[in-house]
């Protein structure tokens, strides 16, 4: 009972945390699904860095994983593991990056890579890299700023005194077709060579990754931490209605601005860094959302689940048909393409059936 006399209701499936004088509602599944693909995680880590040409006992890829010697720290260590941690980031970032945007456009078809930031970061990247613009380290700034200009883009065209959900993926769609095209012409117009290197990273690879992509993506996945939390309660209301969000005072606009700019910032750094991994950021929050049954998406399962499909993407593409190794992006495609085609029928026939 509260001094108020009014008794606190808890809502169903939480419980409350109290560190020191702060109290916090968290959901149970949602910390068992966290813990779960946690545990998968660090499992599909260690398979990783066991499988390849050669094969690595598990018990000498924990000994380099804790800093001990190892006869394979060399392959572990050296030429395995930074491309894992890249993976693992980019992964983090991409699901993240999805949840925030879907929460925004309030539907499962929006994502970073449907409605243009990858790709505006993309023909950013292209058009620095075919010409020679700047260093190749400068080059995840480059799509920061593709990505930040794409996104604006869709920001003001769907903008028609509010953002309706699918004005924003139609928009979205429509300046990813441009861009993809514009990202051809600089195809053309540049060095051949170079080309053909810009042709490999459209496809979303980690081959040759290392601790350089890593670094500034780790630096942004860090600094976004703080507005993570706030993103998290953020959800709350950007979640409901625009009448219901205004009602109970939520400055609406600001807060799909804040979302929105931190989902984009993540989703063209990790562009930067891996190359457009495309369908990750829109497979790993709906996965993460169905696991988990929450009202929103969690940030912290879908970062999980991005992290394991990339990896696990990664994996495959190496071994699945070695010697040949394929681009992580065309396997993630290969999946994600049948999905958003099943989300798009699914979400036609519900609307057919409201409809009548």
């Amino acid at each position: 009972m509260s001094r108020t006399g009014l008794t606190a209701v808890r809502p169903a499936g939480y419980a409350v945390l109290r560190p020191a004088r702060a109290s916090f509602l968290v959901h149970r599944r949602a910390v068992a699904v966290a813990a779960v693909l946690t545990v998968l995680l660090a499992c599909t880590v260690v398979a990783y860095l066991c499988v390849g040409e050669s094969f690595v006992a598990p018990t000498q890829v924990v000994r380099v994983l804790l800093g001990r010697p190892s006869p394979d720290e060399l392959v572990v260590g050296t030429l395995r593991l930074p491309r894992l941690v890249v993976g693992l980031l980019a992964g983090a970032a991409f699901g993240v990056a999805g949840a925030l945007v879907q929460t925004v456009a309030r539907n499962p078809l929006a994502s970073p890579d449907v409605i243009g930031v990858t790709h505006g970061a993309g023909a950013a990247t292209v058009a620095a890299m075919s010409f020679n613009a700047v260093g190749y380290t400068a080059l995840p700034y480059v799509s920061v700023g593709g990505g930040l200009a794409a996104a604006l883009l869709v920001y003001v065209f769907a903008w028609r005194r509010r953002l309706h959900s699918s004005r924003f993926v139609l928009v979205g769609i429509g300046v990813s077709v441009a861009l993809g095209s514009l990202t051809q012409l600089f195809l053309t117009k540049g060095d051949y060579l170079v080309a053909q290197q810009a042709k490999v990273w459209l496809t979303g690879s980690l081959n040759g990754r290392g601790y350089e992509e890593a670094g500034p993506l780790a630096l942004v996945l860090a600094l976004a931490v703080p507005a993570a939390v706030w993103a998290a309660r953020a959800q709350r209301g950007a979640s409901f209605d625009d009448d219901t969000a205004t009602a109970l005072g939520v400055r609406l606009d600001r807060v799909r601005l804040g979302l929105t700019a931190l989902g984009v910032i993540l989703a063209s750094v990790a562009t930067g860094a891996a190359g457009p991994v495309d369908f990750v950021a829109l497979l790993a929050p709906q996965i993460a959302r169905r696991l988990t049954r929450t009202a929103q998406i969690p940030l912290l399962s879908s970062a999980l689940t991005g992290s394991l499909v990339v990896v696990v993407a990664d994996l495959l593409a190496r071994r699945l048909f070695s010697p040949v190794e394929l681009p992580v992006g065309v396997l993630t495609a290969a999946v994600g393409a049948p999905y958003l085609m099943w989300l798009i029928v699914r979400t036609r026939s519900r609307s057919g059936g409201t409809a009548s």
